[in-house]
């Protein structure tokens, strides 16, 4: 196991360093400053993702009890995780600055920062607050209050990552005006598939192992819970059902709306 404070610390310099050295690169391929911004953001989220989901899936796949096994990444990861919580509320901020320059709106004056600012608090208040959420309480819990304890679970959960891929694709596919292409089309099937098995349909698969593990059918395990738990884990799935709400939304609108007409043809 690495030193307290080591993996902490990895964090603070891996995530807003790979978001420098993207955004970096992205220039010197002469990307636009605000491109580049938005698809460095979008490369640190789908990185942090991908290792979160491969970290989840390691340590559940290690624990057959899921009380009392444990894995040395389940005390690592969260603490290499939550920097990454505090810099992407900046990265988001950033994007939100320059997504009205991405829609051609660089006539207009730039708003001041206050006013952008609560333009963006406005917009994102839900993802701010569940960030915070991860860096004040789900990250203390992880942390300490679990004391080794329920390492199966704690690896299922970051295994909700899975789905950030795609939402951060899609987002890059639309600000490219491809959002009518095929593959936007299966990046939001993958996104519904992804999103419902690993954010929504999680938690009653959490509270289905809890129940095999001690000899519990599923609609007992709930009765057999402190109610602290039960009223965390639907602080928890709540949003998730929103989001959930919003990308059903959106693939229908998606798959409903006809293709876009082709441009006229120039006279010869």
């Amino acid at each position: 196991m690495a030193p307290p404070g080591s993996a902490l610390a990895a964090g603070l310099l891996f995530f807003p360093g790979l978001f420098l050295l993207g955004r970096a690169a992205l220039r010197r391929l002469r990307c636009p400053e605000p491109h580049a911004a938005i698809l460095a953001a979008r490369l640190v989220s789908s990185v942090q993702a991908v290792m979160a989901s491969t970290a989840g899936y390691i340590i559940s796949s290690s624990c057959h009890h899921v009380i009392d096994d444990q894995h040395w990444l389940a005390g690592t990861y969260p603490q290499f995780a939550v920097p990454y919580f505090i810099y992407d509320v900046y990265a988001m901020f950033l994007c939100h600055w320059h997504r009205g320059r991405v829609k051609g709106h660089e006539v207009a004056p730039p708003p001041s920062l206050r006013a952008a600012a609560g333009a963006y608090l406005r917009k994102d208040m839900l993802m701010v607050l569940h960030h915070a959420a991860m860096v004040l309480v789900c990250f203390p819990v992880a942390a300490l209050w679990r004391q080794g304890k329920g390492d199966f679970f704690l690896g299922c959960l970051l295994m909700a990552e899975l789905s950030t891929p795609f939402v951060c694709l899609g987002k890059v596919l639309i600000l490219y005006k491809r959002q009518h292409t095929v593959l936007h089309k299966l990046n939001g099937v993958a996104l519904l598939v992804t999103f419902l098995l690993c954010r929504v349909l999680l938690f009653p698969y959490l509270y289905w192992a809890y129940g095999r593990q001690r000899g519990l059918s599923l609609l007992q395990v709930p009765g057999a819970l402190p109610p602290v738990y039960n009223a965390a884990a639907a602080a928890l799935l709540a949003p998730q059902l929103y989001w959930f709400a919003l990308i059903c939304r959106g693939a229908w609108r998606l798959f409903r709306s006809p293709p876009p007409p082709p441009p006229p043809r120039q006279p010869p």
